[in-house]
């Protein structure tokens, strides 16, 4: 009879949790080199199929990389939102004033999760070389927790867990994108720590070919997932570079990478990886 009266609670616990208010998901997309019109509707529904959330979508019909986003032109543009998701690709969006206010939300709290193209975007000055901390522009890296610069050919990436401890990662199983590109990474900043690496067959170019017509293919590794505390707050933030094609976004293999930080950033993954029943569909 206990154990009939506690899994009874239990049920009744769990559907009490569940009439709670849905996660608020502020999803920014936009800019160039994506089809973010479609990008957004994957993200915005393969979200909400998995979790009591609302995603409220702020798209650019700007498709270039210097989309902006009249939503941060407010000091308070995060006020409301649980977590931001940043799927914009703005690289050559400059002005200071403007990234500090993005940057300021992050800072006093909001949690992040950071796809694909924003690895590039907002960056001034010698981008190209390692940035150091603090400089004048380390901002967006040091919230992202990484400082990467470009990409190689669209190939496939073999997806692999390097920390299968990590509450993100409970679950996860190794696979292989389609042709998809692999970030590179220049700087990895302190409080970041990776959770996925891919690994890609680099076919040699043609430099190569003409110095050596029998040359090999070779492989490139990357970290292409990972965590990171920003600021005073240590507000948390997830990452991954994947996500070019359409059919990756959609991948429900990917989905559940993105959904799985999402709950890591807003606390509703326990040590054991499993989520807040509050927050699940």
């Amino acid at each position: 009879m206990l154990g009939t009266l506690q899994s009874q609670s239990m049920t009744a616990a769990e559907e009490a949790a569940k009439k709670t208010d849905p996660l608020k998901v502020l999803l920014v997309a936009g800019g160039c080199c994506h089809d973010y019109a479609t990008q957004n509707e994957l993200l915005k529904k393969g979200i909400e199929e998995r979790l009591n959330a609302k995603v409220t979508v702020e798209l650019s019909e700007n498709t270039t990389t210097t989309a902006r986003f009249d939503i941060y032109e407010s000091d308070d543009w995060a006020k409301g939102y649980d977590v931001v998701l940043h799927d914009e690709c703005s690289a050559n969006v400059i002005e200071r004033p403007y990234v500090d206010r993005i940057l300021a939300a992050h800072r006093n709290g909001t949690p992040a999760v950071n796809l694909h193209c924003a690895m590039h975007s907002y960056r001034w000055g010698n981008y190209r070389s390692p940035v150091q901390p603090g400089a004048d522009n380390a901002g967006w890296y040091e919230m992202i927790g990484l400082q990467s610069t470009g990409h190689g050919p669209k190939l496939p990436i073999d997806v692999l867990s390097t920390d299968s401890t990590h509450p993100i990662m409970k679950g996860f199983e190794n696979w292989t994108t389609i042709n998809e590109e692999l970030y590179n990474n220049i700087r990895v900043y302190a409080g970041a720590s990776a959770l996925i690496e891919g690994k890609q067959m680099m076919p040699p170019n043609k430099k190569v070919l003409k110095k050596d017509p029998n040359a090999a293919a070779t492989e490139s590794t990357a970290v292409i997932a990972w965590t990171n505390h920003y600021g005073p707050q240590k507000t948390k933030i997830f990452s991954t570079s994947l996500g070019h094609q359409n059919e990756t976004v959609a991948d429900a293999r990917y989905m559940d990478v993105v959904v799985r930080g999402i709950l890591w950033v807003t606390d509703n993954l326990d040590e054991d990886g499993k989520a807040n029943p509050a927050v699940l569909k």
